[in-house]
């Protein structure tokens, strides 16, 4: 069965899913990149190879995305797999079912912070940013594939992607907002891997030693030392091809107060001032 992994892009899905792996595929809890190899992404091509579809066709894909899960599920294994996407219907086809999720993580994130983080990895301005959050019809895929849209994953708004995982009663789905995982890391993520214990049937104590490896292997700024050393796989090139795009960016220092001025800060909080007010940010 399928426990998924899920946020908007930019959200700390790489941050929670570090220490994840690490909890659950190590030894001693310290992360390493191969490790997250052990948490796939999907939609991906590769879960796609068996079936007929038309690359060139925005979300043609999505017409197998059960039958995909279903092919993954087949030896009944529990897998972790990291997701993006929109949960709910395309072109009607369902993203995913309860035979084929067991339950689910969902990551938000105050989005005054998510679009400094999406202006980084897509190098766009502001207003490029903001109407990447607010556009229902908004898919990513990628860029680098030309006119092939195999990796296609259906996001839509922010204020629609977590609407449509945290309210959904289809199967369990634990919300965590990522400004109490930088504030209470270590209880927050007792709590996550408690969860998950509890919905696969895992008996084994909470191993405190572990956990704590976990996170200071994992911090901002151990990620972001591996990043300069080795390189990280999740990162991507550039527009201009040149060099690789930093994925760990501002990190603890990303904060909409400082670095927009005041109208900017008023625009934002009044774009998105319903959901601000629904998840306890204002």
């Amino acid at each position: 069965m399928i426990f998924w992994i899920a946020s908007y892009p930019k959200s700390g899905n790489t941050w929670v899913r570090s220490m994840i792996s690490s909890y659950y595929y190590s030894n001693n809890g310290v992360f390493n990149q191969k490790l997250l190899s052990k948490i796939g992404q999907f939609p991906q091509e590769k879960y796609f190879y068996d079936y007929e579809y038309d690359k060139t066709k925005v979300g043609d894909n999505s017409r197998f995305w059960i039958k995909a899960q279903e092919k993954i599920n087949k030896d009944k294994e529990l897998k972790f797999f990291k997701t993006h996407n929109f949960l709910g219907g395309i072109n009607g086809n369902q993203f995913t079912n309860r035979k084929n999720t067991i339950a689910g993580i969902y990551i938000v994130r105050d989005p005054r912070n998510i679009l400094t983080s999406l202006k980084n990895h897509y190098e766009i301005n502001n207003e490029d940013a903001l109407n990447f959050m607010t556009n229902e019809k908004k898919f990513i895929y990628d860029v680098k594939k030309n006119n092939d849209y195999s990796d296609f994953q259906f996001i839509s708004s922010w204020h629609q992607n977590y609407k449509s995982w945290i309210y959904q009663k289809s199967f369990p789905i634990k919300v965590v907002k990522y400004e109490d995982l930088e504030e209470k890391t270590f209880y927050i993520f007792k709590d996550l891997i408690t969860f998950i214990d509890k919905i696969i049937g895992n008996k084994n104590k909470f191993d405190k030693k572990k956990a704590i490896n976990c996170i200071k292997s994992s911090s901002f700024d151990k990620l972001k030392n591996i990043e300069k050393t080795e390189g990280f796989r999740e990162s991507i090139l550039s527009k201009d091809e040149v060099k690789k795009i930093s994925f760990f960016h501002l990190g603890p220092k990303n904060n909409w107060k400082r670095i927009f001025d005041e109208n900017y800060q008023k625009k934002l909080t009044s774009k998105f001032e319903v959901s601000l007010k629904e998840l306890d940010y204002i």
